[in-house]
């Protein structure tokens, strides 16, 4: 398998694609203005205390209080199998009462808390006090003395290796580590440099976290791209292509201090058109926001998204071309399966999800069927929960979201309809206004360029987004008028 990751930066938002044998696995976006706030970690304050839900609001210095469980409280949230447990002075005895929320925080008392879920809707951020500080091969517990190893990693003669070099750390007292799957392979050298590192960092937030009053941000998770870095750029990837010089100074200089070995597979982009293009994965880019996604043997699968869950429908299509109905059935619920998966990943879904696979009466196919789904859900880094085939056909799910999914970042109420569907956003479209006039000046090698577009894109363009435009301008040395034209839906585009 070859795995790749490319990453386009521009002015107004920076994408991520991941490759798997030059198929589009995985995409991420991040706006600039965007305030991505998972990992980041607040000094806050309590503003209330509700017995009823075992839940207690803080005010992080947000819009929105966050909400702060009594089990993200007294319980670490990572999922992972203990290898080392607290010691029995340290463990937090059940006792009746003590585990109430009204017993353990009062209103108006500080607290440093960890956002682990982004505000959604009406919600606010979900917090823990529970602290954890990835970096490249564990986790840091700073506040939670137990260690143990991610589940993911599921060979047994592998786990027991790590277990052995994790009895040999010595760690702070009070403190604990969790072995990510990306330390499969490596050695006490390793986890002894990411420690230091990670130690380094909280000693950090500890002084900030001291000089800083209520309300104020004490640490900030890393950006997109440093991210990406940091959890997927492991020995399994080939090749990091980045088309921006500023961005790969970055990039070089955070991995030599993570993995410096992976420092030659870093490159920056030279070609002649934009990077997402020069592999094709562009039109895979828009596929993403469709309902529905067509299979090679001519079967296709609809997503639906509702308040209150997703619903998924498997449908033959075009594609008669097996002996039998049972065999035609099965080969589209196979194809089928797998492209779920990938789909759930790219579109970054969560919640539940209701998956409608075509009725098939052979009892064994069912269970094909499920084992490739299951088998393809092992990558997705959100946690899932898979229960088998019920009475009707239908396999029901659950997948982590810990933000936004990626139709919601880009596309808005239709308000041509009145809600009843989605356009894309003044943003996305002034975004995709932008990135084809530059594309046209520097293939045409034209000084001109007039843009048309619906009015508000061009307001947008014309205002929050004029110094991008006048750099394009710069840069090309072309003069670019944007025209709004009242005859333009709100995706068209139109260039001359």
């Amino acid at each position: 398998m070859v795995k790749e990751i490319l990453i386009n930066v521009e002015e107004l938002e920076k994408r991520v694609a991941i490759l798997e044998d030059n198929v589009l696995e995985e995409f991420y976006i991040e706006r600039t203005g965007y305030q991505k706030i998972v990992g980041n970690i607040y000094k806050g304050r309590v503003e209330s205390i509700v017995p009823g839900i075992q839940a207690a609001f803080v005010n992080i210095g947000l819009e929105k209080h966050g909400f702060l469980y009594v089990s993200d409280i007294i319980e670490p949230v990572a999922d992972y199998e203990e290898v080392i447990p607290a010691k029995a002075s340290h463990r937090k005895e059940d006792r009746r009462g003590e585990h109430l929320i009204q017993n353990i925080l009062k209103k108006g008392a500080d607290v440093i808390v960890q956002v682990i879920k982004e505000p959604i809707g009406t919600k606010g951020a979900r917090l823990t006090t529970q602290i954890s500080l990835p970096g490249r091969y564990l986790v840091l517990m700073p506040t939670e003395e137990k260690s143990g190893i991610s589940k993911r990693i599921e060979d047994i003669k592998e786990r027991e290796r790590l277990k052995g070099i994790m009895k040999t750390i010595g760690l702070p007292k009070g403190m604990g580590i969790i072995l990510r799957t990306a330390m499969t392979g490596h050695g006490k050298r390793e986890m002894i440099r990411d420690i230091r590192y990670l130690l380094k960092l909280w000693r950090k937030i500890k002084i900030n976290s001291e000089k800083q009053s209520a309300l104020s941000l004490v640490h900030e998770e890393y950006d997109l791209i440093l991210r990406i870095v940091r959890d997927y750029f492991t020995e399994e990837v080939g090749k990091l292509i980045i088309d921006s010089k500023d961005e790969i100074v970055k990039v070089v200089h955070f991995i030599n201090s993570l993995a410096p070995h992976l420092k030659n597979r870093i490159e920056l982009y030279h070609g002649q058109g934009a990077l997402f293009e020069k592999y094709n994965i562009e039109k895979d880019i828009e596929k993403i926001y469709e309902r529905k996604i067509f299979l090679k043997s001519g079967g296709h699968i609809v997503i639906e998204p509702t308040e209150s869950l997703i619903a998924i429908d498997v449908n033959t299509g075009r594609f008669v071309g097996r002996r039998s109905l049972e065999e035609t059935v099965l080969h589209t619920n196979l194809e089928a399966a797998k492209e779920i998966a990938r789909q759930l990943k790219l579109r970054d879904l969560g919640g539940i999800i209701a998956i409608d696979f075509i009725d098939m009466e052979n009892p064994g196919n069912r269970m094909k069927v499920f084992n490739v789904i299951e088998e393809a859900l092992k990558s997705d880094r959100a946690k899932t929960n898979l229960l088998p085939f019920s009475n009707f056909g239908v396999v029901e799910m659950t997948r982590q979201r810990m933000r936004q999914s990626l139709e919601s970042v880009s596309y808005e109420d239709c308000w041509y309809c009145e809600g009843r569907g989605t356009v894309k956003s003044h943003i996305t479209m002034s975004i995709l206004a932008l990135r084809q006039v530059k594309k046209y000046l520097k293939d045409t090698g034209k000084k001109a360029a007039e843009v048309s577009v619906h009015p508000n894109i061009a307001s947008r363009i014309l205002n929050e987004d004029r110094d991008y435009l006048r750099s394009l301008e710069n840069i090309f040395g072309a003069k670019i008028m944007v025209r709004p034209d009242i005859n333009c839906h709100i995706e068209d585009i139109k260039i001359q």
